[in-house]
């Protein structure tokens, strides 16, 4: 069967102050047999691009040093001019989608040279699309604005199923620059024409191409082992003046990096501008929305994520049939080391985020971490990136930081292109670490959900020193081995103590030299669990990513009525389940939207709680939890008028993590959570 061609090792950027429904996706990678450092297929590509006239020409020749059956591939808006295989014309091929497909018989005598002339027309580039659209879409889409040929379109033929290294020749109109993954060997203009040639010698999973008007910067540093490195920005001539910044952050992050995982792989890294709201990484480059690039903060978040990904996913590759730890990895090592830098507060807040992420979705929505391959939805980002990064701050707990990183660099050395899995990580923990973590990997890798752990009685008593408290503590089953914080809070401060929990059941006991007053579980939020209703107050992403969420719609008809419908479609990126506004509502999450007399009316007819003062009469919309008394969580989006809710449409979705937002107009004005409470009881 015919597999069609995505993208591998290719992440996408995460915006964490912006994207909290999980606005990035990578396509899911079928696993290639593992590779070394010389690849058994080499692609010789020279193409010819009119980004005007959206047309493309190329020429590819193929070599593979392998006897094996092999796959070609191309995409079926492509027409092939002249293609061979040695002396013999390639046969008949077989479709599939929008791919075409030629089986290659197995030949001992290698290596064999396959050979293809192809030309076509791109698609026009639409910067009308959002960012999931943008993110989503595998057309190879050209304009004078910018060309983008995303490796999962077919652009060019390829060998299914096998990392290649590559050489591509461009050439594209004067006053144009294209650009792929690699090494930038030669680029030259004349005659009204640009040339520019890549290579990329070891083993890669694919080829994304990008092209635009670009200005480009370049600054040279030198790495760990003494290279050179080129840093570049293809930017647009309207954003060219933040170029310096952008190098110099880009700097920053490789000598970070080389510093705790090792050198810098590759020969250059390039930042590159988009006019449509992408977000990608491949190996030596990033590109990124003109508008994302003008974001003040990204340069201090979302830049690093990209950079590390030329170490985990673009340096050393995810087996994906085994699960993607890479994004994880990159989240624990990029979004998260941030906030430690910035303070211990910032962490927390992070932890907690994640917590009450996945304490917003609903049972069976998760799934195991080794499953997860990439980011399809709110439920597999909270999965594959938020728990997955959790469970790395468990094990970095567990081993200590130093143990930690020297495993990391392990891991590096030896694996550096090549596809590698969870147990070849694992394998590199304990060879370092010189402990056995089977049964550490083996609940959080391939258990679903998370354990639910209760203090579930305290005592306290005089004894001849002092205090003796005892502690039990509960846990639901499927019976989890827990390291487990906790904090006992006496008249001269706090004590800590992480507790072993292996049963469903056990009592621990301390000594205090004070009177003891409060004991708290997990104070610090540093294991992953599901938290406790107190714990984890609504958040709008309840009703986002909940499957079994109903949407009520208050407007009856007319064009305020089509605006709610969008904005819940966006919302929830989903069919809607619509349920009629006079309806009594059924016990599962609920999405209610309309203007502001109408959800007035609708809660005082229902009986539920009118709106929080914390948001009544500000701004021109306002979007609210609140929970029912059987505990379901409802979303509230309320609007002045109907341009004040098509407003929403583009900004709302991505302030999934708040409890309440006010806008004006699209700008929100302000935000927040509702209070939380740490599980604890107090000692009588």
């Amino acid at each position: 069967m015919l597999i069609p061609r995505v993208r591998k090792g290719v992440a996408c950027v995460l915006f964490p102050l912006l994207i909290a429904t999980g606005a990035c996706a990578e396509p899911v990678s079928a696993s290639p047999a593992v590779a070394d450092d010389t690849a058994e297929i080499d692609y010789d590509i020279t193409v010819r691009i009119d980004p005007v006239a959206r047309t493309i020409e190329g020429r590819s020749v193929i070599t593979a040093k392998t006897a094996e059956e092999l796959t070609l591939v191309l995409g079926r808006r492509f027409e092939v001019m002249h293609a061979r295989v040695d002396a013999s014309p390639l046969g008949p091929a077989a479709t599939t989608g929008r791919m075409r497909a030629w089986r290659i018989s197995g030949d001992q005598r290698t290596p064999r040279r396959i050979e293809l002339h192809w030309r076509g027309e791109l698609s026009a580039l639409d910067t009308s699309l959002d960012h999931p659209q943008t993110l989503g879409g595998n057309e190879p889409a050209s304009s004078a604005a910018g060309t983008f040929l995303p490796d999962s379109s077919g652009w060019y033929p390829y060998i299914a199923e096998k990392l290649a290294s590559y050489r591509v020749s461009i050439e594209l109109p004067a006053g144009q620059r294209g650009i792929v993954a690699g090494r930038l060997v030669e680029e030259s203009e004349s005659g009204g024409k640009y040339h520019a040639r890549f290579e990329f010698p070891s083993p890669t999973g694919g080829i994304d191409l990008m092209a635009g008007p670009y200005a480009v910067e370049t600054q040279i540093m030198r790495g760990a082992d003494g290279k050179a490195i080129q840093l570049r920005t293809y930017f647009h001539p309207q954003i060219a003046d933040l170029a310096p910044s952008y190098l110099s952050a880009v700097k920053g992050y490789i000598e970070l990096y080389e510093s705790w995982i090792g050198a810098y792989p590759f020969t250059e890294f390039s930042v590159v501008s988009s006019p449509t709201p992408t977000g990608f990484g491949m190996p030596t480059l990033t590109y990124l929305g003109i508008e994302v690039l003008r974001l003040p903060f990204i340069r201090s978040t979302s830049l690093g994520h990209e950079v590390l990904h030329n170490w985990w996913g673009n340096g050393v590759y995810p087996d994906y049939a085994q699960g993607n730890w890479s994004e994880g990895l990159t989240t624990f090592m990029a979004d998260y080391a941030y906030k430690e830098r910035e303070s211990a507060e910032a962490a927390r807040e992070m932890r907690r985020g994640w917590l009450r992420d996945f304490a917003a979705l609903s049972p069976g929505q998760d799934a195991p971490l080794n499953n997860f391959t990439s980011r399809t939805h709110g439920a597999s980002q909270i999965v594959g990136y938020n728990k997955a990064a959790m469970m790395f701050l468990m094990l970095r707990d567990l081993l200590g930081r130093e143990t930690f990183d020297r495993a990391l660099q392990t891991f590096w050395r030896e694996q550096r292109f090549r596809i590698t899995s969870w147990p070849d990580l694992q394998r590199a923990f304990e060879s370092v670490s010189g402990r056995d973590l089977r049964g550490f990997f083996d609940q959080w890798l391939t258990r679903p959900g998370a354990p639910v752990v209760r203090i579930a009685d305290t005592t306290r008593a005089k004894s001849g020193s002092g205090y003796r408290v005892t502690v039990t503590l509960e846990q639901a089953e499927p019976e989890y081995r827990l390291r487990v914080p906790i904090a006992i809070r006496t008249g001269e401060g706090e004590q800590f103590h992480t507790l072993d929990l292996e049963r469903g059941r056990q009592t621990f006991t301390f000594d205090t030299r004070t009177l003891p007053l409060e004991v708290t579980l997990d104070p610090d939020l540093r294991l992953f669990r599901r938290l406790m209703p107190d714990e984890a107050p609504p958040i709008l992403r309840q009703a986002m990513v909940d499957r079994t969420t109903i949407t009520v719609l208050l407007p009856e008809s007319g064009g305020v009525r089509g605006t709610a419908e969008t904005l819940a479609g966006k919302l929830q990126n989903r069919a809607l389940k619509l349920v009629p506004a006079k309806d009594n509502l059924p016990p599962v999450a609920a999405l209610v939207i309309g203007l502001e007399e109408q959800v007035d009316a609708w809660l005082a007819r229902h009986q539920l709680p009118q709106r929080p003062e914390i948001v009544r009469g500000k701004g021109s919309a306002q979007a609210w939890t609140l929970s029912r008394p059987d505990g379901v969580t409802l979303a509230v989006v309320s609007a002045r008028d109907e341009a004040s809710l098509a407003a929403l449409i583009r900004p709302l979705p991505h302030y999934g993590r708040q409890s309440y937002v006010v806008f004006d107009g699209a700008k929100a004005i302000e935000r927040g959570a509702w209070p939380t409470r740490a599980q604890a009881v107090k000692l009588e």
